[in-house]
C-alpha cells in the first residue's frame, strides 16, 4: 500500500509539473502575441500619420493649382475681351 502512494504521489507530482510547464508556456506565448500586437499597432498608427501629413500636402498643392488655373482663366477672358 505504501508503494501504491508512493508511485501516485509521483505520477501526480509529474502532472502538476507538466500543467505548471504548460501554462508558463502559455502565459508566454500570449505575452509574447500581446507584445507583437502593440508594436504592428504602433506600426500602423505611424503609417496612418504618415499618410494623413501626404494628404494635408496633396490637398495644399490641389488648392495651389486650382487658384492658378482660377487666376490664368480670368486673364484668358481679359485678353479675349480686348481682342
Amino acid at each position: 500500500m505504501a508503494r501504491e502512494n508512493s508511485v501516485r504521489w509521483r505520477l501526480d507530482r509529474r502532472i502538476n509539473l507538466s500543467v505548471v510547464v504548460q501554462l508558463l508556456l502559455l502565459a508566454s506565448l500570449i505575452l509574447g502575441s500581446w507584445i507583437n500586437l502593440q508594436t504592428q499597432l504602433d506600426l500602423l498608427q505611424r503609417d496612418v500619420a504618415m499618410l494623413l501629413e501626404g494628404q494635408k500636402k496633396f490637398e495644399q498643392k490641389i488648392e495651389l493649382l486650382w487658384s492658378k488655373s482660377i487666376s490664368h482663366e480670368y486673364r484668358l477672358r481679359a485678353l479675349e475681351n480686348n481682342h
